[in-house]
């Protein structure tokens, strides 16, 4: 059985085994476009504990925005076949990022400073303040997610994330990939990237903890910033722990808020978005038998 991962895009899914990835997207006309792509197996110190979360890290930005980019040309494809501006999508992705700065590390620890100048508890101990910073953090990522989850589009992005795990559900559970089979399916996997940023926010409250309460504002700032791909490094080894253990009381009680996420980043998917994360998973797999 290959260890497969996924990730819904704009009216898709790709789908990503260790020797390939493959996205599969449903066209305006209704016919399902595929991208494939092979990957080399990386050295093994890229792989050791920890350095291998931060490599899968920026891998999975690296190939996720390749699909978004070819999702979104299939997706709104315009009818005289005219494909859209990469520039235009590289632009947008670029402003996301920037946004995802401001929003989810910029405003917190600003709003965690405003706080201390009120409550000395805040601004004199480490722990507080980052304990703090966490929680606004957090609380701006669940009404990130409730709102985008208001638009038509992200809902039916939503749709395709359900699709993915349901798919991965029933390939793990060793059934024969149909729909009757798999719409019976959980919409909630425990190694979903949702619970991954959950628990991201979780360990960067501990990490952030020994950065000197002393420092300046700016030192703050860009700490959290240098500190990313360790405090990955670290959620990524937790989340495949989880993934290992998740028959273990403990581990089901420590994954539940993950899944309660995910609960507002899926929905349930029609048949023909199963179709695609079917399609998605069946030329992966295809490229993981080819390279055995």
């Amino acid at each position: 059985m290959k260890n497969i991962g996924g990730q819904a895009v704009i009216e898709g899914v790709m789908m990503k085994g260790r020797k390939g990835w493959t996205v599969a997207v449903r066209g305006p006309g209704g016919d399902i476009h595929v991208k494939r792509e092979g990957l080399t197996e990386l050295p093994k110190v890229l792989r050791l504990p920890v350095m291998r979360g931060v490599i899968a890290l920026f891998h999975a930005l690296f190939i996720g925005i390749k699909a978004i980019e070819f999702s979104a040309s299939k997706a709104y494809e315009e009818e005289d076949g005219k494909k859209l501006n990469p520039v235009a999508i590289g632009f947008t992705i670029g402003l996301s990022v920037i946004l995802g700065i401001a929003l989810f590390i910029l405003l917190p620890l600003y709003a965690t400073k405003l706080l201390g100048t009120v409550f000395t508890s805040v601004s004199k101990s480490s722990f507080v303040f980052n304990f703090v910073d966490g929680i606004i953090r957090i609380f701006f990522f669940l009404i990130y997610i409730v709102s985008i989850g208001m638009w038509k589009e992200m809902r039916r992005i939503f749709e395709y994330h359900g699709a993915e795990h349901k798919v991965i559900h029933a390939y793990e559970n060793g059934k024969e990939l149909t729909v009757k089979n798999i719409k019976g399916n959980s919409p909630l996997h425990p190694r979903c990237g949702t619970s991954f940023l959950l628990i991201v926010m979780v360990i960067s409250i501990l990490t952030f903890s020994f950065i000197p309460q002393t420092w300046s504002f700016t030192y703050k700032f860009l700490s959290r910033i240098v500190l990313i791909p360790l405090i990955a490094g670290l959620s990524f080894e937790f989340l495949k722990l989880s993934s290992k253990m998740k028959n273990n009381m403990i581990i089901k009680i420590l994954i539940q808020p993950g899944l309660l996420l995910q609960r507002l980043t899926t929905r349930e998917p029609d048949d023909s978005q199963i179709e695609v994360a079917v399609r998605a998973l069946e030329e992966v797999l295809t490229i993981e038998e080819a390279n055995a």
